[in-house]
């Protein structure tokens, strides 16, 4: 039976400097859609020329992350040697699998001068058959991915399928990822043959169902068929989600496996520092948590 949407409000984080980050994924609400299991907004925020993002070395398994910008711009580096610069419609995915660590920090000449940062960083559970795959990472530039035109609407397929067009971005499970623009009144249907679906609204406001979802705030809803959403506002969208994961997954830190005692053994891989070193980031790192 096709549920009601649920709205998602999310944990806002203050990590300094004015940037907060809100965590719309996990939450009891809805621990997983699709293949997404976290999902974090970050910003806006407009960091002093001088100041930025410094993530120190940290590492991941199981899973593969997303960052999608819409100002500003982040350096990665990690473990297997990639180094990439992403900007605003640009996508860096880097597939964890077995293990990687990696890093994300203001690039110097936005440092230097000062930028507003604002985007979304998003994890994608590996389907239990992938989630030892070797590590990678693949940068994709902003005239590879899909554009796609509806009635009052634009919209850009960063990974998986939908509206009858395939990103190039590599993913391991039926998926959706869309960045979508909506003018005031426009109405817009979700990706068919994916039966889990969420959205977050990063600028304006939509109503899905009966249900309004302000600027910030997210919603979820499963099943065979969807209500289309209304932007009630000029708006920017995020649209995600896909097939059921193949099991549930734990998450701890930066960990994700469909089992317990590989998180456990990821934990002393990491006090171990066997993930190796990053290349031009090799001084730092983030210690294991004590809880």
């Amino acid at each position: 039976m096709e549920q009601t949407p649920t709205l998602i409000e999310g944990r806002l984080h203050d990590l300094g400097d004015g940037f907060t980050v809100r965590r719309l994924l996990p939450v009891l609400l809805a621990r997983h859609v699709g293949p997404f299991v976290f999902f974090d907004l970050m910003g806006p925020v407009d960091f002093a020329p001088g100041r930025g993002m410094d993530v120190r070395p940290h590492p991941h398994i199981g899973l593969a992350t997303v960052t999608w910008l819409f100002d500003g711009a982040i350096r990665h580096r990690d473990t297997v040697g990639s180094e990439a610069d992403i900007r605003p419609g640009e996508v860096n995915w880097m597939t964890a699998g077995r293990g990687i660590a990696h890093s994300e920090r203001t690039p110097p000449d936005e440092r230097r001068d000062g930028q507003r940062m604002h985007g979304v960083q998003v994890w994608v559970a590996l389907p239990q058959k992938d989630e030892e795959v070797d590590p990678e990472f693949h940068h994709h530039a902003a005239d590879t991915l899909p554009r796609i035109r509806r009635p009052g609407a634009e919209l850009v397929l960063i990974a998986g399928t939908g509206y009858g067009e395939r990103s190039p971005v590599k993913v391991f499970a039926s998926m959706f990822f869309v960045e979508a623009t909506l003018d005031t009144g426009a109405e817009l249907a979700w990706p068919e043959k994916h039966i889990e679906r969420g959205l977050c609204v990063i600028e304006g406001e939509v109503s899905w169902d009966g249900l309004t979802v302000p600027a910030a705030q997210a919603a979820a809803q499963t099943g065979a068929t969807a209500a289309p959403i209304k932007a009630t506002k000029a708006s920017r969208v995020m649209l995600f989600g896909g097939a059921p994961l193949d099991g549930e997954r734990h998450l701890w830190w930066n960990f994700v496996s469909s089992r317990k005692e590989r998180i456990e053994q990821a934990k002393l891989e990491w006090q171990e520092q066997r993930y190796g070193k990053v290349a031009g980031d090799e001084v730092e790192f983030i210690p294991l948590p004590t809880r």
